[in-house]
This record gives structure tokens, sequence and C-alpha cells, in this order.
């Protein structure tokens, strides 16, 4: 959505062509998106990293409501969202922060899907290549135990989680 104006082009020439349309977003910038946009799209994959605005900063370094308010704009008129949930031991893993994202996303009736995504180190390489502090370096994988706990959470909490 930083290049709005550009995806917008593409987004509409696919659907001309009978192509289905997606984006992945953090929703950060969904504000930008007008409904004209948003008409070009059949399917969101929306990154919900927490449902506790510290941790989400933690982890985002940018605030949590901009996404918030796109889910719910997206909600408002329908359009299809898979939610998709990074979850990092240590960070995002906590009951209560799962509990949050559970309870806003399980009303959303365009919300087909929860993604529960583990964290994992194969971009740790990245950041050594540009030079930069990867934070995560000692992050450990979540083990499918953990990995379960949340997805059932999710679920218990009515929303269709993978």
């Amino acid at each position: 959505m930083v290049q709005l104006a550009f995806t917008h082009r593409i987004l509409a020439g696919a659907k001309r062509m009978g192509l289905h349309t997606a984006i992945e977003t953090s929703g950060y910038l969904g504000d930008r998106a007008d409904d004209r946009f948003l008409s070009c799209l059949d399917l969101v994959l929306l990154d919900i990293k927490s449902g506790d605005p510290e941790t989400y900063r933690i982890a985002t370094g940018r605030e949590l409501d901009p996404t918030l308010r796109f889910a719910q704009r997206l909600a408002s008129i329908g359009k299809p969202v898979w939610v998709r949930f990074t979850l990092v031991p240590g960070l995002t893993d906590d009951p209560a922060n799962i509990d949050k994202v559970a309870r806003f996303v399980a009303p959303m009736k365009n919300v087909e899907w929860v993604e529960v995504q583990p964290f994992h180190q194969l971009g740790g390489f990245k950041w050594k290549a540009m030079h930069l502090e990867y934070k995560h370096a000692d992050t450990p994988v979540p083990d499918l135990a953990l990995v379960n706990r949340v997805v059932a959470q999710f679920q218990a909490a009515g929303c269709h989680a993978r």
C-alpha cells in the first residue's frame, strides 16, 4: 500500500483478466486504500501480530490501531480475509495476547481463516548481510505443543484456525 496507484493498476488489470487477486499487509496503511482499490481485491492476508498494543509495538515498531481499523473496515464491507498470526515464543505466545486477537477476530464473518505461523530463523542471514542487529537470533522456534495450544485457543474462541 506504499505504492497504492501502481498496485491498483496491477490488481485492476489482473481482475480484468479474470485472475484472483490478493494482498498481504499489516494493514498499517489501510486508511490509504479507497473503495476502488478494495474492489479489486478478492482476498486480504492480514497480519495481526498481537492483540496487546505494547507487544505489537515491540514486534513491529508500529501502533496496533491502524491494523485493527483496517480489519474492521474489511469486515464492514465483507471482504474475505485470512488473518495471519506469527507465533514468537517469549513475545506473542502469552495466552492473554492470543485471547485479545481471537476475541477481536472471532465475530468477523469475513475472516475465513486464522493462520498461526510459527516463528522460524530462515531469514536471519538477511539481517547479517545488511549489517543490522538481528534481535531474534536467540529466539527459539515454537514446538508443536505450543503451536497446537495456540491453534486450539483460536478455535475455542470461535475462529477457523490452522
